[in-house]
């Protein structure tokens, strides 16, 4: 990535890339109080889409959005540092058995919530069962919490916990450290659970440095600053300014002009194209996202996408190289592989494996059978047209849209026909959940590299493709049996040629998270998805 588009590209390694810490808060007018002092406001400009479709709960929504803004409120055990280790949060310690099937936490006793309710070892067990609850209908964090390997959490005394798995379940500590599997007050939980995913000031209730005071959909969320917060990671402790706000503004160049006037310290979600021209007086700020790239999932148990040579013509007849570097500005790179390069388990061996080429997708068409053309240069085989229909979820911003005009103009030359419908989120899961579609699109971000189960696996929750082989099923059981780096590294690496070959899925580009920030606010920094850490931010 040229630094001349992003002034600092943040450096990730894979490894680094393994700090989960999700957390998110938010920004204010600039610089309004005295440097540190506890008071003054903070005002960050986010993309913010489909918040107000019922994605306030971390524990229950799918949307990256909703642990970025949430984690102001919730807290969780562990904290995962920059090396991959875990550290203190809400649990002082923990015993992992030998065998990873039962995970053992000593709790702080300190700690209150909100509106008062301690945190305890209840506290731990009533948010873990709820999410793997049918009623709760969680996705997401019921897979990072083992799923179907959850057998339970069980008291041991009022602070000690014993979380129990039916098999051996590596990836626990990192899902533990995110805010998908963060702590809501016992009161809500037994008097307005059913009210979380809509959200609101004395809904989502937590532990954490930041109270939600106040919430417009589609507009704003406030947070107010926790005074008595002492139980950060790391010696964190109550934040050095009073308002959190956060702006909800779908439109980039909108995030980017409110950052550039100064009425947002910082903006996030700030596309290329638009970074470029951002003025010397910002810090801009570049994390490209661990996890799987932004893809296209490729149904293979509805239409032509059951032939796998009709799938790797499709994948060879894109040239996404080209559109990446033209739509991007070179700043995101273009993806080989299932797993983003800064993922750990990323197999560096792919890249330049299955380049652009027109000729082969040609043959491979042929081959399939797809040899008659109709009057628009669509091919045919048994008097069906080679077509296929894209379903992608509202908003779609400039950049994927001028991306997928790329995609379908690749397509269209060697006689694949591509439709896509822009779809709001209700005719969106009408279509996805019964797999009435041929292809989609999303980028899915984590540092473990357990999130291809949730795609690949036959009862993965995420599962677009639909594929459905023993096989893969048991390496994807056999990544989370195994504690071991270089075994775990090893099945990963296995998994990805197999899509590399198979093309289930066609990954296109690994984003980042840019940021750009005013000097309103000092002592910025940010997680390795690129979500801005305001512990010692001070405004002023």
């Amino acid at each position: 990535m040229p630094t001349s588009l992003v002034r600092r590209i943040l450096p990730v390694t894979a490894f680094v890339a393994a700090s989960a810490l999700l957390l998110s808060a938010c920004a204010g007018p600039a610089g309004e109080s005295a440097d540190g002092d506890g008071t003054g406001e903070v005002v960050w400009a986010i993309e913010g889409a489909n918040l107000a479709a019922g994605h306030m709960d971390p524990q229950t929504s799918q949307l990256d959005v909703s642990g970025m803004v949430q984690r102001a409120v919730l807290d969780s055990l562990v904290f995962q540092e920059a090396d991959g280790s875990f550290s203190p949060w809400l649990a002082k310690s923990w015993e992992v058995s030998p065998d990873s099937t039962t995970y053992t936490f000593e709790l702080r006793d300190d700690v209150t919530f909100h509106d008062g309710e301690p945190f305890n070892a209840e506290v731990v067990k009533a948010n873990f069962d709820r999410i793997v609850a049918p009623e709760t209908a969680s996705k997401q964090a019921a897979s990072m919490l083992g799923a179907d390997f959850y057998e339970g959490t069980t008291v041991k005394g009022d602070y000690t916990v014993e979380v129990k798995f039916s098999q051996p379940y590596s990836p626990f500590l990192q899902a533990a450290s995110t805010a998908n599997l963060g702590f809501y007050s016992p009161k809500v939980l037994e008097e307005s659970a059913d009210q979380l995913a809509a959200g609101g000031p004395d809904i989502n209730v937590g532990t954490g440095p930041f109270e939600l005071t106040e919430y417009t959909p589609d507009q704003e969320l406030v947070y107010t600053r926790n005074p008595d917060y002492t139980w950060g990671p790391d010696g964190a402790a109550a934040a050095k300014f009073e308002t959190l706000r956060v702006d909800l503004l779908p439109e980039a160049s909108v995030r980017a002009g409110v950052v550039e006037s100064g009425e947002a310290d910082l903006a996030s979600n700030i596309p290329p194209n638009l970074a470029v021209d951002m003025p010397d007086t910002l810090t801009v700020d570049s994390v490209e996202y661990p996890g799987l790239p932004y893809s296209l999932y490729l149904n293979e148990k509805y239409g032509v996408f059951s032939d796998e040579k009709v799938r790797q013509a499709f994948a060879r007849g894109i040239d996404i190289d080209a559109a990446v570097e033209e739509i991007y500005f070179g700043q995101f790179p273009r993806a080989w592989s299932i797993l983003g390069s800064t993922t750990p388990g990323y197999d560096a061996s792919l890249e330049d494996s299955w380049p652009f080429d027109q000729d082969a997708a040609n043959a491979l068409l042929d081959e399939a059978g797809w040899t008659d053309r109709d009057s628009d240069g669509i091919r045919m085989k048994d008097g069906k047209r080679l077509s296929v229909r894209w379903i992608a979820w509202t908003p779609v911003p400039d950049d994927k849209a001028a991306l997928g005009n790329a995609i379908q103009s690749d397509l269209a030359q060697i006689g694949f026909e591509v439709k896509r419908e822009v779809l709001e989120p209700g005719a969106y899961n009408a279509q996805y959940e019964p797999k009435t579609f041929d292809l989609t699109d999303w980028g899915f971000s984590g540092v473990d590299a357990d999130l291809l189960r949730s795609h690949l696996h036959t009862d993965g929750f995420q599962n677009a493709s639909q594929v459905s082989d023993p096989q893969i099923d048991a390496l994807l059981e056999q990544g989370i049996s195994t504690s071991d780096v270089d075994a775990r590294a090893a099945i990963y690496q296995q998994l990805q040629e197999w899509n590399a070959e198979y093309t289930a899925i066609v990954p296109l580009y690994s984003p980042s998270l840019i940021t750009a920030s005013n000097d309103t606010i000092s002592g910025l920094e940010y997680d390795l998805y690129g979500r801005p850490l305001f512990y010692e931010v001070s405004v002023g």
